[in-house]
């Protein structure tokens, strides 16, 4: 393959340890997809406008169609002793067609290429990611109407608060996920801009038509400003912020499973298929696939506040620090698609313990706040009632007993209003049916959300 792009101005070649230092085709090779597809889309543009003539136009078609072709196939590989992807394929074309290869770049700069390639495969990347949220929002439907009525303790502080509905809880986290999907979906729009055009930039001399380059690439607007659109990393950055939105969502549910399948909660049982052994310890089942994506959650955020901190301090427009964008956008994708494939399947494998779970309903004054509410209902004001069941828990705590253990001329010494119908609001399944509001735990609040939920996911 020939020598370098910009090699005219230069009386010697470069240091060989510069050239390894200088060079992104170990990473960026994988833009190849995204290199060709722009590249093309340029060739046709330049065959319209009379730029280069329609044969040449065709030619140059057919020899990037080949080297597709050659690279999906394995026939054609990468030399990483080149600089970049972009090189790699101009030299590539030259191999094939001779000179005419090299009409390909006329009016079109690396940095309008690179940023061009980047944007589309952030496109593809949105796509397949918000594909597999979906997936996965499938899964926790599932799983949440395969327990529909199972009663789980809530907690704040991870101290047992109140009777809830298992699926109500498992529907928090896909209402999480409907808003990651909802960021992606508006960071796609502004991603999916066009800044092929602006050359180096200044802009292109030549009658680059890039309204019929925007409709090739399916791309949904224009860039206004060609020094911005050279060095506008934000689509990137928005894309990391999503992801490490996405991921620490992933992180709190990971740490859920992790807890819950504790001896200590021993609330669920993650199938075998998704657990590691111990090396010395016989009887270790241990959680690793949700505590990997934990662990992956700090990688994801380490990715964003690298690429802000290359961007913070750069002046306009291109600069080779913004080569550091690759890795860890490339990271960032991977490590977002690879948790949530293996994530759908391990939840779909989840068994919740529910003997378990019903002894933990029952123990912890979970019915607390019904009792205060209870004694609301039969005048006392709020403030009141939250001191005096209090009182009745510390006194419940020196007896060894739960509030519907104590009988009635137990509680009665606590208040005359108490009589025997307080014992329906010490009942957890009855304190689940008293939050049919919208939005809260009630069984047939949770129905309709899960039926909502249903008809979210065809669409």
């Amino acid at each position: 393959m020939g020598g370098k792009l910009w090699g005219g101005r230069f009386k010697t070649g470069t240091d060989e340890r510069a050239d390894s230092f200088n060079a992104s085709i170990h990473f960026d090779k994988r833009l190849f997809k995204e290199d060709i597809e722009g590249s093309m889309a340029y060739c046709k543009m330049l065959g319209k406008q009379g730029i280069i003539s329609k044969d040449e136009s065709a030619a140059i078609l057919n020899g990037l169609e080949e080297i597709d072709r050659e690279i999906e196939g394995g026939d054609l590989r990468f030399d990483e002793s080149l600089e970049d992807i972009h090189t790699y394929v101009e030299n590539a074309l030259i191999e094939r067609i001779g000179p005419l290869g090299e009409k390909l770049h006329t009016g079109r700069s690396r940095n309008d290429q690179i940023a061009l390639d980047t944007r589309l495969y952030v496109r593809n990347s949105i796509i397949r990611i918000i594909h597999l949220i979906k997936e996965f929002q499938v899964s926790l439907v599932e799983l949440a109407e395969k327990n529909h009525d199972l009663i789980i303790p809530g907690y704040t502080h991870l101290q047992r608060a109140q009777p809830v509905l298992l699926a109500h809880h498992l529907l928090a986290y896909y209402e999480m996920l409907k808003r990651d999907t909802s960021r992606y979906e508006e960071a796609l729009k502004r991603t999916n801009v066009l800044p092929l055009g602006s050359a180096a930039l200044a802009g292109s001399t030549f009658n680059v038509d890039r309204e019929f380059l925007s409709r090739e690439l399916h791309m949904q607007g224009i860039t206004a400003n060609s020094i911005d659109a050279v060095s506008d990393r934000d689509f990137i950055i928005e894309f990391m912020f999503v992801s490490a939105l996405l991921m620490m969502h992933f992180s709190r549910l990971c740490e859920e499973l992790i807890i819950w399948s504790t001896q200590e909660f021993d609330f669920v049982e993650i199938s075998d298929a998704f657990a590691t052994g111990s090396s010395i310890m016989p009887q270790k089942k241990n959680p690793d696939i949700p505590e990997l994506i934990r662990g992956k959650t700090g990688r994801v955020y380490g990715n964003l506040i690298s690429l802000l901190t290359t961007m913070k301090g750069l002046p306009l427009a291109y600069n080779k620090d913004m080569q550091e964008d690759k890795e860890p956008l490339f990271d960032t994708a991977d490590t977002v698609e690879k948790s949530l494939a293996i994530l759908s399947p391990l939840l779909k494998e989840v068994t919740f313990k529910k003997e378990a779970i019903k002894r933990a309903v029952g123990q912890g004054y979970l019915v607390a706040t019904d009792l205060a509410d209870y004694l609301v209902t039969k005048g006392m004001t709020f403030r009141q009632a939250h001191h005096l069941v209090g009182e009745m828990i510390l006194s419940a705590q020196k007896k060894n007993k739960e509030l519907h253990q104590l009988d009635l001329a137990e509680m009665k010494r606590f208040s005359p209003l108490i009589d025997d119908d307080v014992y329906g609001w010490l009942d957890p399944s009855l304190c689940i049916e008293r939050r049919n509001i919208h939005g809260g735990t009630g069984s047939k609040t949770v129905k309709n959300a899960l039926n909502n939920a249903r008809e979210e996911l065809k669409t």
